[in-house]
């Protein structure tokens, strides 16, 4: 071969090579979609805006919050789950109704978080109150049990509708203290925040932040948070389990995951930054404004803590017959 050939064929040769070796851009190089499977301006739009923002400002890339409510956030998160590419550019902010109860009590649901999503870490925890009514004799969790089971379906307590944070939590109360109580469901968990303190109901489950005001103002009585610990926010009120109910425990929580396969690498980098923000500072004051309490872990707990959850769920729903067609 000719020399001038051979030398032609060195030089693309070599710019093939050099093309080959070129590092990937770093991640993020362009701007993200955070899916948000809620409608602006409640708990899970405020959580995603500011780990949005968070996220933003550490990479310099912008992050796009595009609400998705409607049919409970179910189609927002099986677009993420089985539509969206994982590739670390679209991401969801889902809460333990989108990623436990779901699959727990949705018939024919299209995704399943345990394999179907990529998680990356929770994000923060809302503690939820077991509130009663003023008329109510029962002043804490013992003696409402004692009253529901002496007279079983006389008290009623109220939910955000069938399948909701707060259906379940009371059920998974009668499955652990054998109490039954009469379920009446509302469209939303204020109505049934109204019902409880006007006494068309004896007993409602809703967010602390939502019912401390009326128990300060005492329109109602609170019996117990729901959580594994008492709430920074009214570390007075005592937990379900040290009221004499041991095995029960309900965290309503937020979290963040990608689509399944996404690069390990990705759901790392993204997770330290999660930890990062929820360490203190401004994110963690904000969250607390809006009655929230910052909380993260790793991908390995998140998604343990997912897998864990599920079985618990389809427990209780089976015992109090709740499904979702």
């Amino acid at each position: 071969m000719k020399p001038h050939i051979l030398a032609a064929l060195f030089v693309i040769g070599s710019a093939s090579t050099l093309c080959l070796a070129q590092p990937a851009a770093p991640y993020p190089n362009k701007s993200i979609r955070l899916v948000v499977p809620a409608a602006p301006g409640g708990g899970t739009d405020i959580i995603a805006r500011l780990l949005g923002q968070g996220l933003s400002e550490r990479w310099g890339q912008t992050v796009v919050i595009d609400n998705r409510g409607g049919a409970g956030g179910i189609p927002a998160v099986t677009l993420v789950a089985k539509q969206s590419a994982a590739d670390g550019y679209t991401m969801l902010l889902g809460s333990v109704g989108h990623l436990t109860f779901a699959p727990a009590i949705e018939r024919n649901l299209a995704y399943d978080p345990r394999t179907d999503l990529a998680a990356v870490s929770l994000a923060a925890t809302q503690p939820f109150v077991i509130a009663a009514a003023r008329g109510l004799p029962a002043n804490n969790i013992q003696e409402l049990v004692a009253a529901a089971k002496a007279k079983p379906g006389s008290i009623s307590y109220g939910s955000g509708g069938s399948g909701s944070a707060s259906h379940l939590g009371v059920e998974l109360l009668a499955i652990n203290t054998g109490a039954r109580l009469l379920h009446v469901a509302y469209k939303g968990s204020n109505p049934a925040v109204t019902a409880v303190m006007s006494g068309e109901i004896q007993i409602a489950l809703a967010g602390l932040a939502t019912l401390l005001p009326h128990v300060k103002a005492n329109r109602v009585k609170a019996l117990a948070v729901t959580s594994a610990k008492r709430s920074q926010f009214a570390s007075d009120i005592p937990t379900v389990a040290e009221s004499g109910v041991p095995n029960y425990e309900f965290d309503v929580w937020y979290g963040l995951v990608f689509p399944g396969g996404t690069p390990r690498a990705i759901v790392n980098k993204t997770n330290g930054e999660i930890a990062n923000m929820l360490a203190g500072g401004e994110v963690v004051k904000r969250y607390a404004a809006a009655g929230l309490e910052a909380q993260s872990n790793s991908p390995a707990a998140f998604a343990a803590m997912i897998a864990q959850e599920i079985p618990k769920w389809q427990k209780v729903a089976k015992a109090a017959n709740i499904r979702v067609e």
